[in-house]
């Protein structure tokens, strides 16, 4: 009656359906430490760059140190990135009018926000759907399991809780696998999910901060 025994004497469908979510946990949880991994480096990047921006650095010498060494894990320096450079192309028409400027640098922003966006949010429709799903798929696998033990004691005269409990058991096993998938898939969702709008808040401010900056700069040359 050990856990592997009823692994192994499982009938096909239900062994594949342990299969199933055994395969299912473990790309959960390489997704899981992807993303702790990608998180912290995010917001690493995040503050040592908002550090050397509010320095007083100026901003033309930042972009080109930004542009020579880029963090890919950086999204406010892909903000900046795009807004600067939004900026500096709109400001070298003469003609331009200070107001289409910030609408250009702001439009640049939003697309580069919208795949910072996408980029925190990677892996986590994954860890919902196994999250969501597996408890179901175990249970699925359950019943079958269940189905059969019960259609197997057809043929016997007297049942016991002896020739029922084997039966039981194996199908109660894939109800645990399903669990034990869904539960850490959860639990990883809503700290993500919190993290990466956490993060995403900040490029927002940064944004508005930095737009804050252009709008002076711009109306104060016009």
């Amino acid at each position: 009656m050990s856990i592997w025994s009823l692994v192994v004497n499982a009938s096909v469908v239900v062994q594949l359906v342990m299969v199933l979510l055994v395969m299912a946990s473990l790309l959960s949880w390489v997704m899981i430490f992807q993303r702790h991994f990608f998180l912290r480096r995010t917001k690493k990047a995040l503050l040592q760059f908002e550090e050397r921006f509010w320095s007083g650095v100026d901003l033309s010498a930042l972009y080109r140190e930004v542009n020579q060494h880029p963090n890919p894990d950086c999204g406010a320096e892909n903000i900046f990135r795009a807004g600067l450079k939004e900026y500096t192309r709109l400001t070298q028409q003469r003609t331009s009018d200070p107001d289409a400027v910030m609408e250009g640098v702001q439009r640049g922003m939003r697309v580069a926000m919208s795949r910072e966006e996408d980029k925190l949010e990677q892996h986590l429709p994954f860890l919902a759907s196994v999250g969501s799903v597996s408890p179901y798929v175990g249970l699925f696998g359950t019943v079958w399991g269940i189905m059969n033990s019960f259609r197997g004691l057809a043929n016997v005269h007297q049942a016991t809780l002896a020739s029922v409990a084997p039966g039981i058991s194996e199908a109660l096993v894939a109800t645990a696998i399903g669990l034990f998938a869904a539960i850490p898939a959860v639990i990883a969702y809503n700290r993500f999910s919190a993290k990466s709008e956490s993060v995403l808040s900040s490029y927002e401010t940064f944004a508005d901060e930095f737009s804050a900056v252009l709008h002076r700069r711009v109306h104060g040359a016009s």
